[in-house]
């Protein structure tokens, strides 16, 4: 007695179809699980077994033999659990021969027969389009997840008897139904907003700045200074997510088992917050079997890494690649995986050790040797990838006791989009949708200055010894502040704009 069952298991952020074989023979009762199971695989059968007895089946008292092809890939998880037993109930004549085929299954079994959620759903219905299948049966609590994925039925189950008797067509199921655009209403509400920071213009307009061109930014400035509060709402003023962009950001949140309970979408931008000890692993992704880490979850939202100095050097110097690449490959002896990490890092830290270098009420209490020991925290090559170092210094009391409400994040937003509108179109033909991604040929290309544009920058960079990659930063830079002006020459005043938000550059060692 033969049958198969389809499922799905995960690879990276992607999925691949696997079929549940199961093969009843003659025999002493044994019950074993081929095809490289790992241990939450391995311990299905006994789940198997109980929520069969008790759904009110008969176990077969024979030689079980379960193969998950494809054979040479690990299979990690418990969403096997219902295919194998539907697959026993199916090689057994409970289940009509070729109902169970037409379907994708997954689904965690209890030991009453109940069937759980699982993580990693949205990768499966979203590759099960393509697998010439009727539909997917999932957890109920799975459905909307999957719902998402048009083109594709998706059914909701409660417990093992439920799905025996649609198959059987003793029982009728009802697809489940998401209203996407709702999604995305909601989404918009209940955000923070910038109308409740008081003052910081400067460090708004370099926030403005860094959100229209995907700039990454390092704000720097005293304990209570209001960095954190602006970090926050830097999310706000992000254009909104496409739905390709949050299908993507989804499947992340859903490989991981991250998704908000009820929320079967992530549509909006992502804001992550690590703590500052954090290891490499968090940060970048790792494990015997790689998973996602924090730059991942981060990714099409921001990274938000507060306390800079105060994170390991070597988590910091494994940002390199994901910040130039958008992207984070994490190889081990089994295998290797890439996750998406195209991110807008939002960086804060203090000025010196006690938090108070150049404030104008309260001295600060560091040796030369402290602030130079400080500094050196963070290495050249990191700040080179920041593009935005902006002062954040303390708020006047006028502006706290301000009654008035301070400009809306959404009329920030209408000029971020409009400039990232003209960068989508100018950049389309390059595969590239905002400056911070220009390479070198792009800058030669959109980037020229004009005669007074060249002095300028001779000038600063003599002066200040930069870096090739800060020279291209500052282009960039000013690239995008002529954007927001609706200019498409690069002028003297935009290059003196994108010239003062390189801080740390003009700072003495």
């Amino acid at each position: 007695m033969l049958a198969k069952v389809l499922s799905g298991a995960l690879l990276g952020i992607d999925a691949y179809p696997v079929e549940v074989e199961v093969d009843i023979a003659q025999g002493l009762p044994q019950f074993s699980t081929v095809g490289l199971p790992e241990g939450a695989v391995k311990e299905s059968k006994d789940r198997v077994i109980s929520a069969i007895k008790n759904s009110g089946y008969e176990f077969p008292a024979r030689r079980i033999t379960i193969n998950l092809a494809p054979a040479d890939i690990k299979k990690d998880g418990a969403a096997f659990d219902l295919p194998m037993a539907v697959g026993l109930l199916t090689a057994t004549g409970l289940v009509k021969e070729g109902a169970a085929g037409r379907f994708v299954m997954m689904g965690e079994l209890s030991l009453d027969g109940r069937v759980k959620p699982v993580r990693g759903v949205l990768p499966v219905a979203v590759a099960a389009r393509d697998w010439q299948t009727q539909g997917l049966i999932l957890p109920a609590e799975n459905t909307p997840e999957g719902a998402i994925v048009e083109g594709l039925k998706v059914y909701g189950v409660r417990d093992l008897g439920e799905v025996i008797s649609f198959l059987n067509g003793a029982h009728q199921l009802s697809p489940c139904a998401l209203p996407v655009p709702e999604l995305f209403a909601q989404a918009r509400q209940g955000a923070e907003d910038f109308a409740e920071v008081r003052g910081q213009e400067h460090a708004k307009r370099a926030l403005e700045v860094a959100a229209a061109g995907g700039h990454n930014i390092l704000m720097v400035g005293p304990p209570g200074s209001g960095k954190t509060m602006l970090a926050r709402r830097i999310s706000t003023i992000l254009p909104d997510l496409s739905f390709p962009e949050a299908l993507e950001t989804t499947k992340i949140h859903s490989v991981m088992g991250l998704l908000p309970e009820k929320q079967a979408l992530i549509a909006r931008r992502p804001f992550r917050h690590p703590h500052h000890t954090i290891s490499d692993a968090g940060l970048i992704g790792g494990g015997s079997y790689p998973r996602p880490g924090e730059v991942s979850l981060a990714h099409n939202g921001v990274l938000f890494l507060d306390e800079l100095p105060e994170f390991k050097k070597n988590v910091l110097e494994m940002l390199r690649q994901p910040l130039e690449d958008g992207q984070v490959t994490i190889a081990r002896a089994a295998t290797s995986l890439t996750y998406p990490a195209d991110f807008m890092l939002v960086a804060a830290m203090n000025p010196c050790n006690c938090g108070f270098y150049g404030d104008s009420l309260q001295q600060c209490s560091c040796t030369p040797l402290m602030l130079q020991r400080y500094k050196t925290r963070l290495s050249g090559p990191l700040l080179d990838r920041i593009d935005l170092h902006v002062e954040v210094p303390r708020v006047a009391h006028k502006d706290l006791s301000d009654p008035r409400d301070a400009e809306p994040s959404a009329a920030i937003r209408a000029r971020v989009e409009a400039a990232r509108a003209v960068q989508r179109e100018r950049l389309a033909p390059f595969g590239l949708h905002c400056n911070a991604q220009m390479q070198a040929r792009h800058i030669r290309r959109f980037c020229a200055v004009d005669e007074a544009g060249h002095k300028l920058l001779e000038m600063v960079t003599d002066r200040l010894g930069l870096s090739a990659r800060s020279y291209a930063r500052i282009l960039k830079l000013a690239r995008t502040i002529a954007d927001l002006a609706a200019s498409e020459t690069l002028t003297q005043a935009h290059l003196s704009e994108a010239i003062q938000y390189r801080s740390l550059d003009r700072r003495p060692g």
